[in-house]
């Protein structure tokens, strides 16, 4: 009887901890995904500006700013990481490299300080959201052989923890060809 009571307790530790492990393994999925979210909303927040700043050298190129717009819309309107709102991001980044191509066109649009300014920090916020992206899937991917692996599914199974997605580029061409923001 003794030695029952004894297992018994080493069963109910290990529920615990893999009670635990699960927990904080989520937590750090949810919070890594916080971090690209605050890198996403930086990168909208500057899209404005740079649409502004080349507005003003390039008026006649009206569907492209709408394109933009529209693209940034469509991210901003996104949830979670799903496969919508990375097609929704790669929209976006598509209709960004129409916006560096018309600056191509203008050499006092390239020479302009603002212009300038907006484009190294966009260029350092896709270089954050690259960097948050990898914490988040690295994330996702160990919650994901936690939740996979036994017998720890056992537990997963009991509490309904279930696995999250990882967030890629759906478009392979987009994910070999970044965003180019240096002239």
């Amino acid at each position: 009887m003794k030695y029952l009571w004894i297992i018994l307790g080493v069963v109910v530790l290990w529920v615990v901890y893999a009670f635990n492990r699960f927990i904080s393994l989520k937590n750090r999925a949810h919070e890594a995904w916080a971090d690209i979210e605050v890198q996403l909303k930086r990168r909208y927040d500057l899209i404005p500006n740079l649409v502004n700043t080349v507005k003003g050298y390039a008026t006649h190129e009206s569907s492209v700013f709408e394109n933009v717009t529209k693209a940034r819309t469509m991210a901003m309107g996104a949830q979670g990481p799903t496969k919508g709102h990375a097609e929704a991001e790669n929209m976006l980044t598509g209709a960004l490299k129409s916006i560096f191509a018309i600056a191509e066109a203008y050499p006092d649009l390239r020479a302009n300080q603002n212009f300038l300014s907006l484009q190294s920090e966009l260029s350092d916020t896709e270089n954050k959201i690259q960097a948050a992206r990898r914490f988040y899937n690295t994330n996702v991917r160990d919650l994901n052989i936690k939740i996979q692996s036994f017998p720890s599914n056992i537990i997963a199974g009991i509490f309904r923890f279930s696995k999250m997605e990882f967030f890629d580029l759906p478009d392979n061409d987009v994910a070999q060809n970044p965003v180019e923001v240096k002239f």
